[in-house]
C-alpha cells in the first residue's frame, strides 16, 4: 500500500481564506476545504486595513477542523497568502496595531517621491520587480515620511503569511518568494537590496532573515496545541506568496508553456532558471520573483476579477444582485467588441463605484458609456483576454521563444467564457485547473520539505494524475486579432 500522509494549507487570500486538508501518496493527491471565512479590510483611524485578530481566530477555527477531521494525524503545516502587505512586530514579539492594506491612499505619490532620490532604472535594476505603488518598498516610504510611530516601535517587518506563521510557531523569518514582492530584495544575490535601503534612507535592520520554501520553522507553540487539540505539529515554510505556491502546482509537461493564476489579480508570465533584467524587462515592466525549486518567475501583475468583483459589490449596493455563475450567462448574451479598456487603468485601482469608473476609461479614449450590466461584464471579459494575448506577446519577445499552450490555475481558472476567450485572443491552447492551485502549492512544499516528494517536475505529475483539467483550443483568432485592432484604432 501506498504511504499516505496529510498536510494542512493555510491558504489566505485579499477577500477569502481557506483551510485546507489535503492527503498524498507517490501518486495521487486529494484536497477538501475544511474552513473557509471572508477577509475583508476596515476603515481605521482614516486608513483602510487588515483585521489581523479576527484573521487568525478564523485560522485557528480552521486549524482545530481540520485536526479534527483526520484525528490528528497531520505531518505539517504551511501559510500562504498575497504579497507587499506586513506587520511589525515590537521587541516583545507583539503586533504593532493592523497591517495596512495595500489599496491604502497613503501610497499616493510615493513612487514619485522614491525615483526623486533613486533612479526608477536603479531601483529595477537592483530589485527587478514590477513598478506599481502597493509594492512594500512605497508602503514602507509612506510610513517614513509621515514618521510614523509604527515605524518608531518596530523591530521586525513581517509579510502577511510569515507573520501569521511566527504567531503559529515563534519563528521570525521572511520566505523568499514574499520577500521578492516588495521590491526590497536584490532578485540576483537573494538578499535585501543595501542600495535601496542606504538611497532611500529605510532601516534595513527591519528586515527578517530569508529563508527558502520548504524550511522548516519548528512546531505549533504550546498554547497552541492545548487551545486547538492537537500535538507538536511541524510548521514549514512553503512558498509563503500565493501566487509562487500556484506557479507550483502548475501541471506543465513541457517547457514552453505560461500560466496565468486568475483570480483578484492576473498574474501572467513564465519559469525561466534565472531572473532577466533587462532594457526590454524595464520598459515592459515585468517583475522577477522567487519561484520553487529555484526557479525565477517572470511575471506582470495584471487586474483580473476585480473589476467584477468591483462591479458585483456596486450593483448590489444598490439592489441588483448577482452571483459569480452568472458572469458567463449575462456576458454570452451581451454583443461581442463594443468597447475596450485598458484594465490597468490606474482609475479602476481603488474600491467603490466600479462601473461609474469603468464608464469614465471608456469616455476618456473616445468611446460610449455603457448601461447594460452584461455587457459591462463583457467589454471587462474581453479586454482582459486582450491583455493577456499583449503580455505573452511580451514575454515571447523577452525570452525568445515560443509559447505552445497556457495553464490558468486558480478561481477564476473556472470562468468559461473568459478561458474560450484568452484561447481566441491568445491563438493557442489553454489548459485550466486545478482551481486549487494556490493550496496545492502550498502542500506539495510541504510534501517536498518530508521527502515524501523528490522533485517539482515529479509533484507536477502527481497534480495532473490528480486534478479535472479543461482544455480550450482557438475559434476565432483571426477575429479577435480585428477585433482588437478596430477597437484601439477608435481609442484616442
Amino acid at each position: 500500500m501506498l504511504e499516505s500522509k496529510n498536510y494542512i494549507a493555510i491558504d489566505l487570500g485579499a477577500s477569502s481564506g481557506r483551510v485546507m486538508l489535503s492527503s498524498i501518496t507517490s501518486y495521487k493527491l486529494s484536497i477538501e476545504e475544511c474552513y473557509r471565512f471572508p477577509n475583508e479590510p476596515i476603515e481605521q483611524d482614516g486608513s483602510l486595513r487588515w483585521d489581523f485578530e479576527k484573521l487568525f481566530s478564523e485560522i485557528k477555527t480552521g486549524i482545530a477542523a481540520a485536526v479534527k477531521k483526520c484525528g490528528g494525524n497531520i505531518e505539517s503545516i504551511g501559510v500562504d497568502s498575497w504579497g507587499v502587505d506586513f506587520g511589525f512586530i515590537d521587541m516583545a514579539g507583539q503586533l504593532i496595531g493592523n497591517p495596512y492594506h495595500y489599496r491604502d491612499s497613503r501610497t499616493d505619490g510615493m513612487m514619485e517621491k522614491a525615483f526623486a532620490v533613486m533612479p526608477k532604472r536603479k531601483i529595477y535594476e537592483d530589485t527587478g520587480v514590477q513598478f506599481l505603488q502597493l509594492n512594500t518598498l512605497y508602503q514602507v516610504l509612506a510610513m517614513s515620511h509621515s514618521n510614523s510611530d509604527i515605524l518608531q516601535k518596530a523591530y521586525k517587518l513581517l509579510f502577511i503569511a510569515d507573520l501569521v506563521t511566527y504567531f503559529l510557531c515563534g519563528r521570525i523569518f521572511s520566505e523568499s518568494t514574499i520577500a521578492s514582492t516588495s521590491q526590497m530584495l536584490d532578485v540576483r544575490k537573494l538578499g535585501w537590496s543595501t542600495s535601496i535601503f542606504k538611497e532611500l534612507q529605510l532601516p534595513i535592520e527591519l528586515m527578517a532573515d530569508l529563508v527558502a520554501p520548504g524550511t522548516s520553522l519548528g512546531t505549533l507553540k504550546k498554547e497552541l496545541q492545548i487551545e486547538l487539540g492537537c500535538g507538536p505539529i511541524p510548521v514549514v515554510a512553503v512558498a509563503s506568496h500565493d501566487t509562487a505556491s500556484a506557479v507550483a502546482a502548475v501541471p506543465a509537461a513541457q517547457d514552453s508553456w505560461a500560466y496565468i493564476s486568475s483570480g483578484t489579480w492576473s498574474l501572467i508570465g513564465v519559469e525561466i532558471p534565472d531572473a532577466i533584467i533587462n532594457d526590454e524587462t524595464f520598459e515592459y515592466g515585468f517583475a522577477n520573483e522567487v519561484g520553487v525549486g529555484g526557479k525565477n518567475r517572470l511575471l506582470k501583475d495584471l487586474m483580473g476579477m476585480w473589476l467584477i468583483q468591483e462591479c458585483f459589490r456596486q450593483w448590489q449596493e444598490e439592489g441588483t444582485v448577482f452571483k459569480y455563475a452568472d458572469i458567463v450567462e449575462i456576458a454570452e448574451k451581451a454583443t461581442p467588441f463594443t468597447a475596450i479598456i485598458d484594465t490597468d487603468d490606474h482609475d479602476l485601482f481603488s474600491p467603490g463605484k466600479m462601473e461609474d469608473k469603468i464608464n469614465i476609461c471608456l469616455k476618456k479614449t473616445g468611446q460610449k458609456a455603457i448601461c447594460d450590466k452584461g455587457q459591462i461584464i463583457r467589454v471587462v471579459l474581453e479586454s482582459l483576454a486582450f491583455k493577456y494575448r499583449d503580455t505573452l506577446r511580451q514575454l515571447e519577445d523577452i525570452t525568445k521563444r515560443k509559447i505552445n499552450v497556457v495553464h490558468i490555475v486558480g478561481g477564476g481558472s473556472q470562468n468559461e467564457l473568459l478561458s474560450q476567450f484568452a484561447a481566441d485572443a491568445i491563438g493557442c491552447k489553454v489548459v485550466c485547473g486545478p482551481v486549487e492551485a494556490t493550496s496545492i502549492g502550498n502542500i506539495i512544499v510541504q510534501a517536498l520539505a518530508a521527502k515524501q516528494i523528490d522533485s517539482l517536475s515529479h509533484a507536477r505529475d502527481i497534480i495532473g494524475r490528480s486534478s479535472d483539467l479543461k482544455e480550450y483550443l482557438p475559434i476565432n483568432h483571426n477575429k479577435w486579432n480585428k477585433a482588437q485592432s478596430d477597437l484601439k484604432a477608435v481609442c484616442n
